[in-house]
């Protein structure tokens, strides 16, 4: 992991399991939560900067990177508890939370489920889970084939197994826009933690519950709007801005929304860290 050498690499136990997490910095804290197929390594390009700032804690969520990969607790309101915990046992029940793909929606759901403690909300690339399966046609499913082939029971973990290599380049050279943003030693991180035992299945496991028990509780959840200020942020050149109205989408969902596109693909945090830093630090700074 290329963080410098002041980040601290530890494992936090909370809800039964150990979560492996980098924290640097200091200042009013703000959590980091990576996407799929990746881990807290994809936050290397951003976290410099904002530790100047913040004290910055960046997890890997469960079953995904270093953490632990137990079989089940992968709808979005068990993950955002975990981040919760992780929070609360460094001493920061308070926190920002800047979220990019899968783990904007465990941000998301942070934000409904504790918002005494969620200060601000960033959200990367990504429109609301009942929104974005509201909207499934024939063009949404072609752009985002995964979410349906992740939630296959088994099928999914024996093709990928076979060669996660393929698999993995595969998904980030789709995604992406800017050619080399994720050099080839991120490739290789991202490429060891999805071998380690468990990884496969956990990324399956989470895509199942978003079309099962997060679904559930984001209908549940439709007369709730998030309370703190959130900013939305997505890549001109990726799926969610051919796709959507990506800034509509969270001013139906939260109550005080700011939001615009950046010269990227999905990967914003390594296709687009400089542009990114430059919306987020006057945003975390209120």
């Amino acid at each position: 992991m290329s963080f410098p050498i002041e980040f601290r690499r530890s494992w936090i136990r909370v809800n039964g399991l150990r979560i492996h997490t980098w924290v640097g910095g200091e200042g009013d804290p703000v959590l980091l939560l990576h996407g799929y197929p990746q881990s807290g390594h994809m936050w290397r390009k951003v976290a410099p900067s904002l530790a100047v700032r913040h004290r910055v804690i960046i997890p890997d969520l469960r079953g995904y990177g270093d953490s632990e990969k137990p079989r089940d607790g992968y709808d979005k309101r068990t993950m955002a508890s975990d981040m919760h915990g992780v929070c609360v046992e460094l001493g920061a029940p308070r926190y920002a939370v800047v979220g990019h793909d899968r783990g904007a929606r465990v941000a998301h759901r942070l934000a409904l489920d504790q918002p005494q403690a969620v200060a601000r909300l960033c959200l990367l690339d990504i429109v609301p889970t009942h929104t974005l399966f509201g909207a499934t046609d024939a063009r949404l499913a072609a752009a985002y084939w995964h979410w349906f082939f992740l939630q296959v029971p088994d099928l999914p973990e024996v093709m990928i197994g076979a060669n996660p290599e393929a698999y993995l380049r595969q998904m980030l050279r789709a995604l992406s826009h800017v050619p080399g943003a994720i050099e080839e030693e991120a490739v290789q991180e991202y490429l060891r933690v999805l071998r380690l035992p468990g990884t496969i299945r956990a990324g399956c496991e989470d895509y199942r519950a978003a079309a099962s028990a997060d679904l559930a509780l984001d209908e549940s959840d439709l007369g709730s709007r998030v309370q703190c200020p959130t900013l939305a942020i997505w890549g001109q050149h990726g799926k969610m801005h051919t796709l959507f109205d990506v800034l509509a989408t969270w001013k139906e969902k939260a109550q005080n929304v700011s939001g615009k596109a950046l010269p990227c693909g999905h990967f914003i945090p390594e296709e687009a860290p400089q542009e990114l830093l430059a919306e987020l630090a006057p945003f975390l700074r209120g």
